[in-house]
């Protein structure tokens, strides 16, 4: 609602500006009574870890650089006529990082997660830990030739004879 009154208060030059932006879904900020720029509204929205995943889309480089520096916010540019999403912020790959490799849970609470599991019997012993066993495959399927056919009666002979008849070479 911020960004929509201050396109309205610039007048008419970005007419356009507002037209697409009224096009989108508006959001409810703290700022209903007394608004506030823009670019200060968005800030306070993405604040505490961006809770509603917002991506901010901005030409403006000092809104930019204010967004670079929290954490978990993507950023979109227009260039030409191409929407580009930035690379993270090294405050985010930072973040990733962390929550990777559990910094987020305190080691104490660790500690007390693995007390209270044996406490209620539900913690595995060393002892405990079980091998799955590897059962014996058969053979290659591919690797093995085709059972024969066994011979009928009399039914097979006929065609046999006439595998070992040979046909004449003419010459010429």
């Amino acid at each position: 609602r911020c960004v929509l009154k201050e396109l309205e208060s610039l007048g008419k030059a970005l007419y356009g500006a507002k037209f697409i932006a009224q096009s989108f879904q508006v959001r409810n900020c703290s700022h209903r009574k007394d608004p506030v720029s823009g670019s200060a509204c968005l800030l306070s929205m993405i604040e505490e870890g961006n809770p509603h995943h917002f991506f901010i889309a901005t030409q403006d480089q000092d809104l930019a650089n204010k967004v670079k520096r929290k954490a978990g916010v993507p950023l979109l540019f227009i260039i030409q006529n191409t929407m580009v999403l930035d690379k993270p912020s090294p405050k985010s790959l930072a973040c990733v990082q962390k929550l990777q490799t559990n910094e987020l849970v305190p080691e104490h609470q660790k500690q007390s997660i693995v007390q209270l599991k044996e406490k209620e019997g539900l913690a595995r012993q060393e002892g405990e830990k079980r091998r799955k066993r590897k059962r014996a495959g058969g053979p290659n399927p591919l690797s093995c030739l085709k059972k024969k056919k066994k011979k009928t009666q009399e039914g097979q002979e006929p065609s046999a004879e006439k595998k070992k008849r040979r046909k004449r070479k003419r010459n010429r």
